[in-house]
């Protein structure tokens, strides 16, 4: 069993930066593709980035492409999440989670979640 632990979550201004982080135990890192994922209240869970295996490819959604970027370290066993330029839409509860082997966007694909963390944008 993967275990993920979501870090770097907080309070920030729009137009402001934050570093997500996602620690992992219990498996081979390096097998498993890895998404961020958010939701805000009221709305469905959504794909916000997702990282294939070895680090490339990746792919973002348009809603954060050219503002928020992800990436690995296979040697730490962590997924990064770096955001900038927030805005208040950015605001919700941003998972990251885990599936072996395929490249996938859908969260319902996803085998392994964090338990969340909280991203505030105030305007």
């Amino acid at each position: 069993q993967v275990q993920l632990v979501e870090s770097g979550g907080g309070l920030v201004q729009a137009g402001g930066s934050l570093r997500l982080s996602c620690a992992t135990s219990g498996g081979t890192f390096s097998t498993y593709v890895m998404g961020w994922f958010r939701q805000a209240p009221g709305k469905e869970r959504e794909v916000v980035a997702v990282i294939s295996r070895s680090g490339a490819p990746t792919g973002h959604a348009d809603s954060v492409k050219g503002r928020f970027t992800i990436s690995r370290d296979n040697a730490k066993n962590t997924v990064y999440l770096q955001m900038n330029n927030l805005t208040p839409e950015d605001t919700a509860v941003y998972y990251c989670a885990a599936r072996p082997f395929s490249f996938r966007r859908n969260f319902k694909e996803y085998n392994y979640w964090g338990q969340g963390t909280q991203v505030t944008v105030s305007s």
